[in-house]
């Protein structure tokens, strides 16, 4: 009797994106909200592709076509002219620039070829100074996307091939999935803060978030994805064990994919998540269904943070000093304690806090606490895992 043949791997990676259909598009923010976040559910059928709750979705954005026609026009620029690629085959301008490339911020290498271009004097002489202080060049190019350098410098001419060299390459956005693929077989949910500013008199928005909130199309099979595994960021293997989830803002999808996950496996361990953003209102994602959750017993506690709806500003941290006691003993009970979101502010905050609950409440020292989350926690244990950007 001959062996099993194993399932051959699936095709599908980032060098080898699924072209999946976006099938829903729905904002989470009511009205009156400073926020646009959006709920997108993308079909995965004929795929084979399958995800653990923690997994990222790398999605490979698209241009704004009004921006780059504009661009191809401030040049003079042929749409249709062939750009030799790699493999010997080429692809026209407009397509390259709407594909392949990152527009929506300027990089350090096109500024310093302005520079270069540009005539004897002044000018130059001040651009030439910027470029030359790698600092002062980040700043500089940090607020300003390749038009608006265009529109600074129009004595700079670029051929197409010349243009396209200066550029980066298009990089994919991974993005924490929302969802549990046993609840939604053939889907992956996603929850994107959709990013909108103006700065140099034009309005602007997110390379990825942008895409997606505006441009991507319904109900074709256009969208390039591919999954990215997260092998520290799951859930327990015991169904028994409890779980605190710390996740603010869009930094609640992996939780919202947690809980589906537990409800399917009619999992038995405790389940206590920190949510916060700005306003109750208008700000509360999904919270239909994390009030529905309460109601049937699978989220024992949800503790929320809004932060202006009062005078003084409240965060998941606060919440989580104000239940010090009981975090310390689901704890001590072998809770998970996962945090997802900002790093730069609040994990580092939801961090110090839970060294503070540690002083406080377990009656360590600063510095047995801080051993005690680094390491037992963290290192040891690994029952302390973070997913932070």
């Amino acid at each position: 009797m001959s062996e099993a043949t194993a399932p051959a791997p699936n095709p599908y990676n980032k060098n080898n994106p699924f072209l999946a259909k976006i099938t829903e598009n729905r904002s989470l923010s009511k009205t009156g909200s400073a926020k646009d976040t959006r709920h997108f559910i993308i079909n995965l059928e004929g795929s084979g592709l399958h995800y653990n709750p923690g997994y990222s979705l790398g999605v490979f954005p698209k241009n704004p076509p009004a921006l780059v026609d504009e661009l191809i026009a401030r040049l003079g620029l042929d749409a249709n002219h062939g750009i030799a690629q790699k493999d010997g085959s080429t692809k026209p301008l407009r397509k390259l620039l709407l594909e392949d490339l990152t527009l929506n911020r300027a990089n350090k290498k096109f500024l310093k070829a302005i520079a270069e271009k540009l005539p004897a004097g002044q000018k130059k002489d001040e651009l030439s100074a910027v470029c030359a202080n790698e600092e002062v060049l980040g700043e500089f190019v940090f607020t300003r996307d390749y038009l608006d350098l265009l529109n600074e410098f129009p004595e700079a001419k670029f051929t197409a091939e010349e243009l396209v060299d200066n550029l980066s390459r298009v990089n994919p956005r991974l993005y924490s999935i929302a969802s549990s693929i046993a609840k939604h077989p053939n889907e992956v949910h996603l929850t994107v803060a959709i990013v909108r500013y103006s700065t140099h008199g034009r309005e602007k928005k997110g390379l990825c978030s942008g895409f997606l909130a505006d441009h991507a199309e319904l109900n074709t099979s256009s969208l390039p994805v591919f999954l990215a595994a997260n092998k520290h960021f799951k859930l327990p293997d015991d169904d028994n064990t409890p779980v605190i989830m710390v996740g603010p803002g869009t930094g609640i999808a992996p939780f919202r994919a947690f809980l589906e996950e537990r409800e399917v496996r009619g999992a038995k361990g405790r389940n206590w998540l920190f949510f916060g953003d700005q306003h109750k209102a208008t700000d509360f994602l999904y919270e239909e269904e994390f009030e529905a959750w309460q109601k049937n017993g699978l989220l024992t506690k949800l503790d929320t943070a809004f932060s202006r709806d009062q005078l003084a500003k409240i965060y998941v941290q606060d919440r989580m000093r104000e239940n010090g006691a009981e975090l310390w003993q689901w704890l001590k009970d072998g809770a998970y304690f996962y945090v997802c979101g900002d790093a730069k502010r609040m994990a580092k905050d939801v961090h110090q806090t839970l060294i503070d609950i540690a002083v406080k409440h377990g009656g360590l020292s600063t510095e047995q606490a801080e051993e005690y989350v680094n390491k037992t926690l963290m290192k040891d244990e690994k029952r302390y895992v973070r997913d932070v950007y």
